[in-house]
Parts: structure tokens; C-alpha cells; sequence
């Protein structure tokens, strides 16, 4: 398990940042932060673009009709206004291709300071066992875990992130 002082937190971040601007991570983030910045709801080019950045693989279901235009502001809005967790997160694996870890993802574009990226790197880095499958229990246990070292280390969930992927990227084997 990563050693989770500050410092390694904003090293390995620094890391990250460094290999994400080689790689257009980067600019892709900012242009969907920018363009989330007022809106309630992602339109299909934004959620297209959010799914292919966290995973390209199911690139053919997010593309399925059934994820027209009009659904995808309909279930997103949905989201981004429920109080209800488990509503929060569940409704968006509606859209066709959306896993729990691209249902986290929309959620935290859409909500940086409460929601963080679930992915098997970060889930790697925390010393956790990577689950048969993902579920709401296991999502609010890693949404509560990261929350707290957020807060405990005074960084962002989004350096958080950044921290845990890099450092599993550097010693996973």
C-alpha cells in the first residue's frame, strides 16, 4: 500500500502530470471541465468524450443509438441532481457501455470535490483487492476512503487520483 503522507501524494501527482501532458490527458480534461462549468447535464459529444478518455475499449456501446442525445441529458441530469447515491451512480450505467468505473468518472467531472475516479490503480494503490465485480457497497466504501484521505492529506480527490494511479503505474507488477 502507498505510503499516503502529503508529500508522496503531491510527488506522485507531479508524475502524473508530467506523463498526462504527453499523452493530450490533459487538454482533454480541461476542455470537459470547461465545458461542465455551468451546465447541469452532459450532451453526447461530452459524454462520448468523458467515456473514451476514461476507457477507449467500449468505444462501439457508448457510440449505440440507444444513447441518443436526448437520453444522455435526460440521465445525466437525473444524476447530477439526485441526493440519492446509489440513485446517483445507478442511473447512469442506463446509458449503454457505462460500467461503475465510467459512472464514476461522469460523476466526478461533473462533481470534483465529492467524487473520485474509481479505477483498479487507485483501488491497487490503496492495498485494496481488486473485487470479482463492483457494487454500491464497494463504491461507497472507496468513495468514504478516499474522501477521508483527501481531506486528512488537505489535496483534492483529483490529486488523490492522480497520486494512486501514478504510483501503481510505477510498482504494480
Amino acid at each position: 500500500m502507498m505510503n499516503l503522507s502529503r508529500s508522496d501524494i503531491l510527488i506522485y501527482r507531479k508524475k502524473y502530470d508530467i506523463l498526462s501532458r504527453k499523452l493530450s490527458d490533459y487538454l482533454q480534461e480541461k476542455q470537459i471541465r470547461d465545458w461542465l462549468n455551468n451546465k447541469d447535464y452532459l450532451n453526447r459529444k461530452y459524454f462520448l468524450k468523458i467515456c473514451m478518455w476514461k476507457s477507449k475499449r467500449p468505444k462501439k456501446l457508448y457510440e449505440d443509438e440507444l444513447n441518443s442525445e436526448e437520453r444522455i441529458i435526460n440521465i445525466t441530469k437525473l444524476s447530477f441532481h439526485s441526493k440519492d447515491e446509489y440513485f446517483k451512480i445507478k442511473v447512469l450505467q442506463l446509458l449503454k457501455g457505462v460500467s461503475w468505473p465510467v459512472a464514476s468518472t461522469i460523476l466526478h467531472f461533473m462533481q470534483p470535490s465529492r467524487y473520485m475516479i474509481m479505477d483498479f490503480r487507485a483501488i491497487w494503490s490503496l492495498g485494496w483487492q481488486q473485487p470479482k465485480s463492483y457494487d454500491f457497497y464497494f463504491w461507497t466504501r472507496y468513495t468514504k476512503t478516499v474522501r477521508l484521505i483527501s481531506k486528512k492529506n488537505k489535496v483534492s480527490l483529483r490529486t488523490l487520483d492522480k497520486a494512486l494511479w501514478f504510483y501503481s503505474k510505477e510498482n504494480q507488477k
